[in-house]
């Protein structure tokens, strides 16, 4: 907006240009900063009320690190039995928030999962494997041989041939 502003177009049709609406236009004039700066300034680093799970976090933390997908709820209903009336339901978000962030920060690394995608006719698998180590015999006499297995990625059809 401050672009077009500055070209001497009207506040209207600056605010038009900008999408957004004329009322918008002239606050964001009037403070002479942009949307972005203005949200930079509501984000708040600090807690607004005590925590509620300060005193036992650290009865928390060993179910955190030896069971890596237990989830937030289960140990908050732990917690409520163990603690009766000490924390209530609508505190359940706070510690789903809380063990998130533990998990973030500094719980165990996450595997890199990168998806494949497989077009039709495009790749597939061949192998050929060597079947001396089983010792399969025939009539008492030891069948050395090859496997090959083929395999198309997309439908996954395969075929396994020996000689």
């Amino acid at each position: 907006m401050k672009k077009y502003l500055s070209q001497g177009k009207n506040l209207e049709i600056a605010a038009n240009k900008a999408g957004m609406d004329e009322k918008t236009g002239r606050k964001y004039r009037d403070l002479d900063k942009l949307p972005s700066e203005l949200l930079a300034e509501r984000i708040r680093l600090w807690r607004t009320r005590e925590d509620p799970f300060e005193e036992i976090w650290e009865e928390v933390l060993p179910f955190l690190k030896t069971n890596e997908g237990i989830e937030a709820k289960t140990l908050f209903d732990y917690l409520q039995r163990e603690h009766p009336g000490c924390f209530h339901d609508g505190q359940l978000r706070t510690f789903q928030r809380r063990v998130k962030n533990w998990r973030a920060t500094k719980g165990p690394g996450r595997e890199v999962y990168f998806p494949q995608k497989h077009e039709p006719g495009r790749l597939s698998q061949s192998d050929f494997t060597h079947m001396s180590r089983l010792q399969i015999s025939i009539a008492g006499q030891p069948f050395d041989h090859l496997v090959f297995h083929f395999v198309l990625t997309y439908s996954n059809c395969g075929i396994i041939r020996n000689n």
